[in-house]
């Protein structure tokens, strides 16, 4: 998942959009266990479910939504050639077929992936869905007009570089092939062993031809999931969703689609959300929501209620609060002050600061701590729970700065409990400890992720956060640190501008293999590596806590989303 602007979209905890929204909470109730919560009360099909969010479902075409294993809402209605393990926990953060018969064969290099897809498969009309369906939905995630997923396509097909999609280019991509209704090949410019990942994206959505309006789809798009949609009112603000009757489960064995209907309300205050699933009152008992959490006042009320607490869902996502440096920029060239930062740091006190334990975990390594990133636990700089000033100051001292440092360290002024006031302070007050005065340059939320991603414009010290595309150490490593990702004239995520020949290399041998586990490993041991070079400080890992309403069963938390499955949600 992209940062700022761009992680809005994807994210929704993402949504993951993707789908990913971070969040904050005080001190909190027991973690509930997913498997259990909700009641013991065997799920059955029928009712209504309602999803209060604070962020409209905007663009609900599979062409503009950038989101992480099909989405939440998204994946009702949209089926894929794979998606994400509908299971608690790390079993959550598998890829497994949805469309297809398997999470795709590749050749040997992993430069070719072939697909079949299922038989019987349908629209919401009745009609077959094929080959070519899938292949006509990619094209036109192309088209300018449609703009808004994830670039990976663009940078992986052979030849799609410059491709506009089929309204102006009715040729199509080539490195698509469908030599029957049921067979697609995939041409890519460089071996990706991760591209069963990157298939749960929503442009791998069937999109048929002759049904195709344009910029008008999103209103009614075609259904190839377990509902499709019956009104879409002010760009996602409501949706409703109903049953589409010509879906099987049988071809499906994720989504359990339990509720006859799916009503989706926007654009509530997240206080408003709380309150109304805290009351659940009337519709409400059977609502959930997928983007808000419960903040620091709230999540201490439900603390004090042993009823609220067992309706607290608690997830994690892949997702990483730090600091960046840009070491181009004096102090910040020589590596002992990085170093001493690095040691300064009071993760204790940051933690509080983003809503404690209960909703931040702290983190030394670059990479969230699950299975399917290659977690592998270092802390070059031990800094312990309160800072080695000590060892900060002997740096310095090193550096040519024995007598203090002033330094400005750069944040938004948005209340997110990640690059806030709140976590710059924490901070400012550790480093004072270490000799090192930080000034804070406080900017909106605009202005400041204008400054973090222009490379002409970055500041030497300032607050940054990463989530992944997807649960895998690729796209949360190599936007990063990978130096042929630096953009010179656009949106630059490779905050440290590193260029090592000896990272890219292996971020390249690793994207050769397809057994994801020898993968993770790898991506594991390449982000201990960079972490000598103190490039970041990683400061805490997000934890999601989130209400849902008392009629609500068959709960559902995956380390993919981190958030509650509506898929698997039964309100009967």
């Amino acid at each position: 998942m992209r940062q700022s602007s761009v992680i809005a979209r994807r994210v929704a905890a993402a949504s993951v959009s993707l789908v990913v929204a971070a969040g904050a909470a005080a001190c909190g109730p027991e973690d509930n266990d997913a498997k259990s919560a909700g009641g013991d009360s065997t799920p059955r099909k029928g009712g209504t479910l309602t999803v209060l969010n604070s962020n409209p479902q905007q663009d609900f075409d599979p062409a503009r939504l950038y989101t992480s294993g099909g989405g939440n809402v998204p994946s009702l209605v949209f089926r894929t050639l794979t998606t994400r393990n509908r299971e608690n926990g790390e079993a959550g953060a598998e890829v497994v077929p949805d469309l297809a018969t398997d999470t795709g064969r590749p050749n040997k290099d992993a430069t070719v992936w072939t697909y079949t897809l299922k038989e019987g498969l349908k629209y919401e009309d009745g009609t077959a869905i094929t080959s070519a369906d899938i292949k006509y939905g990619i094209e036109r995630s192309f088209a300018p007009e449609l703009s808004g997923g994830a670039p990976y396509l663009r940078d992986w097909l052979v030849g799609a570089a410059d491709y506009q999609g089929p309204y102006k280019d009715k040729k199509g991509l080539t490195a698509i092939e469908t030599p029957d209704e049921r067979t697609i090949v995939f041409h890519l410019n460089k071996p990706e062993g991760e591209f069963p990942y990157l298939a749960t994206q929503t442009q791998f959505t069937p999109v048929p031809k002759g049904k195709d309006t344009g910029t008008k789809y999103e209103e009614h798009p075609v259904s190839s999931g377990p509902y499709k949609v019956v009104k879409n009112e002010n760009d996602g603000e409501r949706l409703t969703l109903e049953r589409n009757t010509h879906w099987s489960a049988s071809t499906d064995a994720e989504r359990k689609a339990y509720p006859d209907k799916i009503d989706v309300r926007s654009g509530l205050d997240s206080s408003v959300i709380n309150q109304r699933l805290s009351a659940s009152q009337g519709a409400d008992a059977a609502a959930v929501t997928t983007d808000t959490n419960l903040g620091p006042a709230e999540l201490a009320k439900v603390t004090g209620d042993k009823e609220l607490a067992a309706r607290v869902g608690t997830g994690h996502f892949g997702y990483t609060n730090y600091i960046a440096f840009n070491p181009k920029i004096k102090p910040f060239d020589n590596v002992k002050v990085r170093q001493a930062i690095s040691y300064a740091i009071d993760r204790s006190s940051v933690v509080n600061a983003a809503g404690g334990s209960a909703l931040a975990e702290p983190a030394t390594t670059f990479l969230p701590n699950q299975k399917s990133f290659g977690y592998t636990a270092y802390d070059h700089f031990p800094a312990g729970a309160a800072g080695a000033s000590a060892k900060a100051k002997e740096l310095l001292k090193e550096a040519g700065y024995g007598n203090g440092l002033t330094v400005t360290l750069t944040h938004s002024n948005a209340k997110d409990f990640e690059t806030s006031p709140e976590i710059a302070t924490a901070i400012q007050d550790a480093l004072k400890k270490a000799g090192i005065t930080v000034k804070l340059q406080g900017l909106e939320e605009n202005d400041y992720s204008d400054k973090i991603h222009n490379v002409k414009t970055e500041p030497g010290f300032f607050l940054a956060h990463w989530g992944a595309d997807w649960p895998s150490g690729g796209p949360f490593l190599a936007p990063i640190f990978d130096g042929r990702q630096i953009v010179k004239d656009g949106a630059n995520f490779n905050t440290g501008l590193l260029d090592d020949k000896s990272v890219n290399a292996e971020i390249d041998a690793i994207n050769k293999l397809t057994d994801l586990d020898t993968a993770a490993a790898r991506w594991g041991a390449l982000d201990k590596k960079i972490g000598e070079q103190a490039l970041t400080v990683p400061l805490f890992h997000p934890v999601y806590k989130r209400l849902y309403g008392e009629d609500v069963k068959n709960i559902v938390i995956s380390d993919w989303t981190g958030v509650l499955d509506i898929s698997q949600v039964a309100v009967k």
